[in-house]
């Protein structure tokens, strides 16, 4: 495979860091400088700054991400993290983010190419949440989620919005495709609905069915091909 697609699978980087990391001079191949057009295999020697990098085992995991876990690898103040709750041999690290206290579909892999692929905008994955707010829920307000919101980096993309009903809680249901930073909880208060608890019930095309707060399971080969055909 090319070096730069060998850089992405192991996770350093997307193939176009990648390309900057050869270009820089930081990658050898074999004990020599690697070059943009190298092909590479299992048994050749590749290291990044020294370090020696090893393709592995492609992992694709769906995790219940419970509240109280961040999806950060480190943190200073000791909390505990998803990766503690997938128990396997391989690193595998979070595909996007949720706040300490969202639950929901997290996906994690070592895949580092797809990874970079899903948490780019242009590749609009839709993430479904459904959030219990406080305030009331008006037409107005809805439109506003529809048409897209204001936030200090900009105008959102529109959201899909549905009040889900027969609940005890006031529940909406919000579509959106961006990753911005806590955006689902930022579009709601934009618009006078706190979010009381957030709750991410699909990734793409990933559900939760069959699983508990804590619990993961290893997506399907169907699954994987789908996720790489967004």
């Amino acid at each position: 495979m090319r070096l730069n697609a060998f850089l992405a699978r192991v996770g350093v980087a997307s193939r176009r860091g990648a390309d900057e990391l050869i270009k820089a001079g930081q990658v050898k191949v074999n004990g020599r400088v690697g070059q943009l057009n190298d092909e590479v295999s299992k048994t050749d020697k590749v290291e990044l700054n020294g370090q020696l990098l090893k393709l592995r085992k492609s992992r694709y995991i769906l995790l219940y991400k419970p509240a109280g876990y961040i999806t950060t690898l480190k943190d200073p103040r000791g909390r505990p993290k998803v990766t503690d709750l997938v128990k396997i041999p391989e690193r595998v690290v979070p595909v996007g983010r949720l706040d300490f206290d969202t639950t929901g579909a997290l996906l994690l892999t070592n895949d580092g190419e797809l990874a970079h692929k899903l948490m780019h905008p242009s590749f609009e994955v839709d993430k479904l949440y459904e959030a219990e707010v406080t305030g009331k829920i008006t037409d107005e307000k809805l439109q506003k989620l529809e048409q897209g919101v204001g936030l200090k980096d900009g105008l959102t993309s529109p959201a899909s919005v549905v009040i889900l009903q027969g609940r005890a809680l006031q529940t909406v249901e919000l579509t959106i495709h961006e990753g911005r930073k806590h955006q689902a909880k930022r579009m709601l208060a934009a618009v006078d609905l706190p979010v009381k608890s957030l709750h991410r019930s699909k990734y793409g095309l990933l559900n939760l069915d069959g699983l508990e707060p804590g619990q993961w399971r290893e997506l399907t080969k169907e699954e994987i091909s789908q996720l790489k055909l967004l």
